[in-house]
């Protein structure tokens, strides 16, 4: 009888390793954020988030597209700075917090030809994206994509 407890014990522990590293896998440590909207809120809660998902453990990347790229200039439109309640937090200001806290923040590649500027108009610290690191970055295991 012992020896059969012993071996069921055995069996579930043998079983119940594999479904905790399958739920395990199934967790993001990375989080890609693509913005893209011109609309403030929409802008200031994808950075809400992306904040959110780094104090839980993720690594964070941005990727500004479009409208959204003004964020990244260092003379944004007042939409990007108008602080927004409930914190009176704006879209701009707490994707500089979000990079304070060691997320990348790049524009897409055609957002500077396309807006007539060179990169000394965006902030410190905002680069042009290269489209094969950002599709690696897509592609990784253990990512998260959200899209705004």
């Amino acid at each position: 009888m012992r020896k059969l407890l012993t071996a069921a014990t055995l069996g579930l522990a043998a079983l119940a390793a594999p479904a905790s590293q399958a739920q395990e896998d199934q967790t993001a440590n990375k989080i890609v954020t693509i913005l893209a909207t011109d609309q403030p809120q929409t802008q200031l809660m994808s950075m809400v988030l992306t904040m959110q998902s780094m104090q839980a453990g993720a690594e964070a990347y941005v990727l500004l597209c479009g409208p959204a790229g003004d964020l990244a200039l260092k003379e944004p439109p007042e939409s990007a700075t108008a602080p927004q309640e409930p914190k009176g937090m704006s879209p701009q200001g707490l994707m500089q917090k979000v990079m304070e806290q060691g997320a990348t923040v790049e524009l897409c590649a055609i957002y500077l030809p396309n807006k007539g500027v060179g990169a000394d108009a965006i902030l410190d610290g905002v680069t042009a994206a290269k489209p094969p690191a950002v599709a690696a970055r897509l592609l990784a295991e253990r990512t998260r994509i959200m899209s705004f």
